[in-house]
């Protein structure tokens, strides 16, 4: 009988490699090379489904014992996850954690790395506290069988701290990011490729904190690590190129970052030809450089090509494609096209609900996009309901003092006050600014919005004394921390030249008005010249 179920297995597991592998040569045979990045995720899906089905027959037949049926689903939850399929991968992992918890027991440490795996599935479908949980029982796992010191740790340690940076809890996510950091130096060497991506984790907690310098000096330490121990054309080098580029864009510094993603582009049509999802993701990084430049006719050309790219590579049932619709949505609305725009985000909202589930923040956050939409349409009564739903569910999900929650809080702000409700609107503004500034401290790029939308309200009620040095805060923040050429610098200057018209100071008006008038200018004359 034994023999009859293992042999049963091997055919259907051959039947599912020679489906990707028939698949893949027919398509070089027939196509070409590049024809191969168009379809093998379709071909990997039909392996896979084989797949699961051998794996489910071994790990519901007695005798089956010899084949690693947990890690069967380990791997197939990996490659839903890699396809966005997240609901599928769900119940895998969980099958994987209740086979290797009866075979091992409850305390393993393959438990402790299923547990990971399953917390990271939780993570993709919004489940934070599931997550939370998941990834605590395995470190307690990992810290009572391997010590607290064990470069096992790393993985529990990140994963939890990366759920920690997605839900805005950056204090409590750079001390599990540095306990992994030193925990690999100890036991591997400064040099280690792995503690090189520790370095990157923990840069990445700096970025969303707008703290660039010390993400950028460790991005740079780890691009070092990691192009001498693999070249300089590795995935993970590219990967850190890119969030590289992310820090020039956002520091104003464009000509840096067009370099660096034109090298990042480069290199990945070159190792995985010009219609992989690789590719596509950087298109979308090079769209928002050239959105920021206010370069919308070559951001939407971006856009379009990458969003033409994964709808062939994964479909158009795939996170990536709903996080371009959005972006490409957002363009459209810094143009005013929008019509072009609630299009595009009703798109990828559906995609996202089907995907995520309706309370996830992605989810929440196209809905807030789209109540932008309606609130400049003047549709304040079918924008308000789902401004509110937005704020619920980002408070269930992230925590009442999440950035996100914030955000919302100053969005539904914005629709009070143009509105002429300026008690409601105040109250909500004061609460956002409040959360930004325990959050992310007192000169973060947020807190000067939060600060600019306040004083606007208190100016427009005629409390000029009381706007005046909330707007002068704001400006010294953004002249501090954002680029030389933000819009929101101009915004700045032009506010503050208002108050000051306002109170009699006319030549510290005119002044204000002519460094807003100088950036202005300075950011047509880019556009015209196509200067970086």
């Amino acid at each position: 009988m034994t023999g009859s179920i293992q042999r049963v297995t091997r055919l259907i597991i051959l039947a599912a490699l020679v489906v990707v592998f028939v698949g893949v040569i027919f398509d070089v045979c027939k196509n070409g090379i590049d024809a191969v990045n168009d379809r093998t995720a379709s071909f990997c899906a039909r392996g896979g489904d084989l797949l699961q089905r051998a794996m489910l027959f071994v790990s519901g037949r007695p005798g089956a014992s010899g084949y690693d049926a947990a890690g069967g689903f380990i791997d197939l939850a990996g490659i839903y996850r890699s396809q966005g399929r997240y609901a599928q991968a769900e119940p895998l992992a969980a099958q994987a954690l209740e086979l290797d918890e009866k075979t091992y027991g409850p305390e393993h440490p393959r438990v402790a790395s299923d547990l990971c795996v399953l917390a990271c599935v939780s993570v993709d479908l919004g489940r934070y506290p599931q997550a939370e949980t998941l990834f605590k029982r395995a470190l307690a796992i990992q810290e009572k069988t391997r010590g607290p010191e064990h470069v096992e740790l790393s993985e529990s340690l990140n994963g939890l701290a990366g759920l920690y940076k997605i839900q805005g809890r950056y204090a409590q996510a750079e001390s599990l990011f540095k306990r992994a950091l030193a925990i690999d130096e100890k036991a591997l060497g400064r040099t280690h490729p792995d503690v090189a991506e520790d370095q990157c984790y923990l840069a990445g907690v700096y970025k969303d904190q707008c703290h660039y310098a010390q993400a950028e000096i460790l991005y740079q330490r780890a691009l070092e690590v990691l192009e001498k121990a693999y070249g300089p054309e590795h995935p993970s080098v590219i990967t850190i190129l890119g969030s590289l580029a992310e820090i020039c864009r956002l520091c104003g510094r464009h000509a840096e970052a067009r370099a660096l993603f034109e090298r990042v582009l480069k290199t990945e049509e070159k190792l995985h030809g010009r219609e992989h999802p690789n590719v596509a993701v950087t298109l979308n990084n090079q769209a928002e450089l050239c959105r920021a430049q206010g370069d919308y006719a070559q951001s939407e050309t971006l856009f379009q090509r990458s969003l033409e790219i994964l709808k062939k590579a994964v479909g158009t049932e795939h996170p990536l494609t709903a996080t371009v619709l959005n972006n490409l949505a957002g363009l459209y609305t810094d143009q005013e096209r929008l019509e072009d725009a609630e299009k595009f985000f009703r798109q990828s909202l559906a995609i996202r609900e089907r995907l995520l589930g309706p309370d996830h923040p992605d989810v929440c956050a196209t809905l807030g996009n789209l109540a932008g939409i309606m609130k400049r349409q003047g549709l304040y009564a079918q924008a308000e309901p789902l401004l509110k739903h937005v704020l619920e569910c980002d408070e269930k999900v992230l925590g009442a003092g999440h950035p996100s929650v914030a955000t919302d809080l100053n969005n539904l702000a914005d629709l009070y006050r143009v509105q002429g409700q300026a008690v409601l609107a105040e109250s909500l503004y004061c609460r956002a600014l409040a959360i930004w500034e325990n959050l992310l401290g007192r000169e973060h790029p947020d807190v000067a919005s939060g600060l600019n939308n306040l004083a606007s309200l208190y100016f427009s009620q005629g409390k000029v004394a009381q706007a005046e040095p909330l707007f002068r805060r704001a400006l010294a923040i953004r002249e501090k921390m954002a680029r030389p050429d933000d819009p929101d610098l101009v915004c700045s200057l032009e506010n503050l030249a208002l108050i000051c018209r306002a109170s009699g100071r006319q030549a510290e008006a005119v002044a204000l008005e002519r460094r807003a008038a100088a950036i202005r200018a300075s950011k047509r004359q880019e556009r015209k010249t196509g200067a970086p």
